[in-house]
């Protein structure tokens, strides 16, 4: 890795930032909000490399009277130079992005009832994983069953790093139980799926009122009964990309305009973005596809107490604690993953 280009451009970019606030162009939050990012990375790298400098100079030394004084910073340095190369590398490819709030959709799959009511189970832990991390969790829509279950949900989590953390979420969740209903024990496996996305402020990407199509229509509620006696349920379809977006939890219309706007401006965003790494071909091979809910990505077995994350084969058996949230061993298990695969294609 050339680390000198490296600080060149990191210096670049900085520079480039500083310009635009001072000129006040563009969105100042995220802009200082990157430019912070920035800066830690190339503090960072100016550590890194004085340390590599200083290891340089001291193995100078262990051919002279100051042998085994300098045998003893060498090995401090060297822990030092090793501690900091870790911090580097995962500020190095952390993104403005991954500081943002995360807006989580929750999908009932196959599997009729026993699916539904594991998109709810899949709700109440991403609810508790928000509860345990300090993020404050919001329920932008959700759609409920007879039987205790949902057919969608759709969340936004707020806190620096929520989305940096859960995107890690988005695909297919399949689970492997004995439902209540089952008479004879058979294990049912049905599955539900996750899309995670950045939460797109209006100042990240406008929206034309000429590009939306909004219908209005009563909420409903378990079994389709009605739960409302005016439309206040809002539909927008954006014409230019026919993403349809439908919000019903709130007895406000306004309301559920506002909150389907805030899901369509972050499916919009993430659109954009994987369209621009696709232009600019740098969409490197990854084991997260936030927005294809093909790929299925973890199982869930109830019998055995187990769960696999097929994307890095790892398995661990405590499924009650991670239903109660406790996410943290597998996404950072998926982070280091990450981080690995980034830093062996990584080129500048």
């Amino acid at each position: 890795m050339n680390f000198e280009s490296l600080g060149q451009k990191l210096n670049l970019k900085i520079e480039e930032l500083e310009k635009n606030l001072s000129s006040q162009i563009g969105d100042p939050i995220s802009q200082v909000k990157e430019l912070s990012l920035l800066k830690e990375k190339q503090s960072l790298l100016k550590d890194y490399l004085l340390l590599q400098k200083k290891i340089e100079e001291t193995k100078a030394l262990t051919d002279s009277e100051l042998k085994e004084m300098a045998e003893k910073e060498l090995v401090d340095l060297e822990r030092k130079t090793k501690e900091t190369k870790t911090k580097l590398f995962s500020k190095l490819f952390e993104e403005a992005l991954d500081l943002k709030n995360a807006i989580v959709e929750i999908h009932a799959g196959t599997g009729g009832d026993e699916a539904e009511i594991f998109a709810s189970d899949l709700l109440r832990m991403y609810l508790r994983y928000a509860e345990r991390e300090g993020f404050r969790a919001e329920i932008l829509d959700m759609v409920k069953t007879p039987l205790s279950g949902i057919k969608e949900a759709k969340i936004l989590v707020k806190g620096e790093g929520a989305y940096g953390n859960l995107k890690y979420e988005g695909g297919v969740h399949r689970i492997q139980r004995i439902p209540s209903t089952e008479k004879k024990g058979r294990i049912h496996t049905s599955a539900a799926g996750v899309i995670v996305l950045p939460e797109a402020e209006a100042t990240d990407l406008k929206i034309k009122d000429d590009e939306i199509k909004i219908d209005v229509f009563r909420s409903s509620g378990p079994g389709g009964q009605s739960v409302n006696t005016t439309d206040s349920a809002v539909r927008i379809t954006h014409l230019p990309s026919s993403i349809v977006v439908s919000c019903q939890d709130e007895k406000s219309q306004h309301k559920n305009k506002e909150k389907a706007l805030k899901i369509l401006r972050s499916r919009l965003l993430a659109q954009k973005l994987e369209q621009d790494q696709e232009s600019e071909s740098v969409k490197r091979k990854s084991m997260v596809k936030s927005l294809d809910r093909s790929d299925k990505i973890r199982t869930y077995n109830f019998p055995q107490s187990r769960i696999t994350d097929h994307r890095i084969n790892l398995t661990v058996h405590n499924l009650a604690q991670v239903l109660d949230g406790d996410l943290d061993e597998i996404i950072q298990k998926l982070k280091d993953e990450e981080i690995k695969q980034k830093i062996e294609s990584f080129k500048i």
